[in-house]
């Protein structure tokens, strides 16, 4: 099922690919789990109800609203059903980038200045310095972030923003763009993973010299110019690494995020962490998501990583688990594709 415009060729670029559904169900029966692969759909609430789990690994990006995200956790939570990952609010906090950045703000997390549009006619902060991006507020996987997405004079920004009200039917978050490195920190329970560095000074002639969609689609085409270079650990001294994670750890706990989550972020010049955004329900690909080759660095395998989120949950719903001999069921919720 789709997403949004009918025309948007990045309607379903939050959804999980099979291939990626599959490799999380094998690393969770690698650990001696039962897997029940279960769609995100209208039918969900009903399988619950009629099947007893311990614990629902939770991969669903939603189908609809602005809050989609918050919707699978929030029926668990009403079924007192065991759930990996970030409760219903923070989900649902997470998923809009202005109401993220204000909880930021508020407790002192530095963010780029930022503006919310709902018509292209709004008059422009002051404070404003350009050049600025322009995103949809609430969308992911970098979904309406173009190559004209960075824009250095007015007319170009209301032809963007015009241009997310008319496709995303939302409103546009336009903030500074920070020109300096791309960072990006996964946490896990308690700890920051080392920190990823997209380096894309080999991408500049493609003129995708951020995570824009195309970027994140297409990354590693060569015929594309899409070719950003990772390193992980980051190249940063170690006080600045140590500044980003904690940042990161920040922003994990201050949004109320559980088990795992990764932080996107700018360096500024002066070596301060600006965070982007937080998201509480990263890709867990083992071939292409940040995540995963994060906790690689740190030693962990994918078997490893499915495993510790599995952990994480279990400590925090441990009373409202039933003991179910030897193995114990494990559901794993897949988005609909």
């Amino acid at each position: 099922m789709k997403r949004g415009s009918a025309a948007s060729d990045d309607a379903d670029s939050e959804f999980d690919s099979p291939r990626t559904v599959a490799s999380i169900a094998r690393s969770l029966e690698a650990a001696g789990h039962s897997v029940h692969c279960v769609e995100a759909n209208a039918e969900l609430p009903q399988w619950f109800l009629t099947h007893q789990v311990d614990l629902a690994f939770n991969i669903a990006e939603g189908l609809y609203g602005a809050h989609r995200e918050s919707q699978v956790p929030a029926i668990l939570e009403s079924l007192q059903v065991p759930c990996t990952g970030s409760h219903s609010i923070t989900l649902a906090l997470a998923l809009d980038k202005a109401k993220t950045k204000q909880i930021l703000a508020s407790d002192g997390i530095p963010t780029p200045p930022w503006q919310l549009f709902s018509t292209a006619t709004a008059a422009l902060d002051a404070r404003l310095e350009f050049p600025l991006i322009v995103k949809p507020n609430r969308e992911g996987s970098s979904k309406g972030i173009w190559r004209e997405s960075v824009v250095g004079d007015e007319d170009t920004l209301r032809r963007q923003v015009r241009r997310i009200l008319e496709q995303y039917r939302q409103e546009a978050l336009v903030e500074e763009f920070i020109d300096g490195k791309e960072l990006t920190v996964g946490v896990l329970g308690p700890e920051a993973l080392p920190v990823l560095e997209i380096d894309f000074s080999a991408c500049r002639r493609s003129g995708e010299y951020f995570y824009s969609w195309h970027m994140k689609e297409f990354q590693g085409d060569a015929a594309r110019g899409l070719m950003p270079q990772l390193h992980c650990p980051a190249r940063l001294e170690p006080a600045t690494a140590r500044r980003v994670q904690a940042v990161a750890l920040r922003a994990h706990r201050v949004l109320g995020c559980s088990d795992f989550s990764r932080t996107d972020i700018r360096l500024r010049a002066d070596g301060t962490p600006m965070v982007l955004e937080v998201n509480p329900l990263p890709g867990l690909s083992p071939w292409d998501s940040n995540f995963p080759a994060m906790t690689q660095a740190a030693g962990l395998s994918h078997d490893a990583l499915i495993q510790r989120i599995v952990e994480l949950a279990m400590s925090r719903s441990r009373h409202q688990t039933t003991a179910s001999g030897a193995s114990l069921d494990r559901v794993l919720q897949e988005g609909v594709r």
